[in-house]
C-alpha cells in the first residue's frame, strides 16, 4: 500500500503515530465532544487534529486511553478504526446519539447496542450482507454495568444503521421514499431499539480487524413516540453516555488485567 504519509510515521487521516493512543479508545462522532470526554482522562493532552478526527490520550486509573472522534457515517469511522488500530488501539466504544424507534425508548434514555441493521454502505465493502454486525460481548456487558453504576436508565438491543439522515427524518420527500418507509416499519416491527449512522461499519470493520467495539447512545428524541402522542421530548446532553463509556473503560481494564 502506498504510503501516502510520506514517511512521517503518522497515519494519514487521523494524524497519530505508535505511542500516540492507549489501546481503549471512545470514538464519538462530533469533534467538539472530544475535549468533553477527555476532561474525564487525568493528564488529557491533545495528540492530533485532522479533518474531522480529533484525539485527544490520557489515562483512566493509571492506563492511557484516548479519544477520537470519527465525523459522521461509516466511511470516517471505519477509517478511524482502520488506522487507530493499525498503531495499537484495540478496545473501541462508540459514544454517540441515536433517535428512537421502540416506543420504549425515552427521550434521555440510553441505548446500548448488542447489534446493527446494516442498512449503509460501508460494512458491505468488508463483509458480504448475510455477515451479522455484532457488538462484542465483553463491551456490551462492561457498558450496561456502567449505565448501572451512574444510574442511567437503558435498553439494550438492536440498533438500525443508514447513511442518510433525511432519509429517516422525512423519507416521503425522496425518490426512493416507498422502500425507506416499507423498511422503517420492518425494523419497528422487528423491535429495533433506535436509528443511528455508525455502528453497523464499526462492528464489522472490528471483526474483520478482530478488535473489540461496543456503542451507547443518549436517546435525543423518539419519531415513533411522537407519531403515537406520547410525551418526546428533545435531549442533547450527551454527558450520561459519555460518563457510562467511562466507566465501562475502568471495568475493561480491570477484567484485561486479571488475565
Amino acid at each position: 500500500m502506498i504510503d501516502y504519509s510520506e514517511g512521517s510515521g503518522k497515519q494519514y487521516h487521523v494524524g497519530v503515530g505508535q505511542g500516540d493512543v492507549g489501546r481503549y479508545v471512545i470514538l464519538p462522532g462530533d469533534p467538539k465532544r472530544c475535549a468533553k470526554i477527555a476532561a474525564y482522562f487525568d493528564e488529557p493532552r491533545l495528540v492530533a487534529d485532522s479533518r474531522e478526527f480529533v484525539t485527544y490520550t490520557g489515562y483512566l486509573d493509571g492506563v492511557m486511553v484516548s479519544v477520537t472522534s470519527t465525523g459522521i457515517g461509516g466511511p470516517s469511522a471505519s477509517i478511524a478504526m482502520e488506522e487507530l488500530t493499525a498503531v495499537g488501539a484495540d478496545t473501541f466504544i462508540r459514544v454517540g446519539t441515536c433517535g428512537g424507534m421502540d416506543l420504549n425508548v425515552k427521550s434521555g434514555d440510553l441505548v446500548i447496542a448488542t447489534g446493527a441493521v446494516r442498512m449503509e454502505g460501508t460494512s458491505k465493502e468488508y463483509a458480504p450482507i448475510e455477515f451479522p454486525a455484532v457488538a462484542t460481548l465483553d463491551v456490551i456487558n462492561a457498558l450496561a454495568e456502567g449505565a448501572q453504576i451512574i444510574e442511567a436508565p437503558y435498553h439494550t438491543g438492536i440498533v438500525q444503521c443508514k447513511d442518510a439522515f433525511y432519509g429517516q427524518h422525512r423519507p416521503e420527500t425522496l425518490p426512493n421514499g416507498a422502500d425507506l418507509l416499507r423498511k422503517w416499519d420492518a425494523w419497528v416491527q422487528l423491535g429495533c431499539l433506535a436509528s443511528e449512522m455508525e455502528s453497523a461499519a464499526l462492528f464489522v470493520v472490528a471483526s474483520y480487524l478482530r478488535v473489540r467495539c461496543g456503542t451507547v447512545l443518549l436517546t435525543v428524541a423518539n419519531q415513533e413516540r411522537a407519531k403515537a402522542g406520547l410525551p418526546n421530548p428533545q435531549v442533547h446532553d450527551t454527558d450520561k453516555a459519555i460518563r457510562a463509556a467511562i466507566e465501562a473503560i475502568r471495568i475493561l481494564i480491570r477484567e484485561d488485567e486479571k488475565q
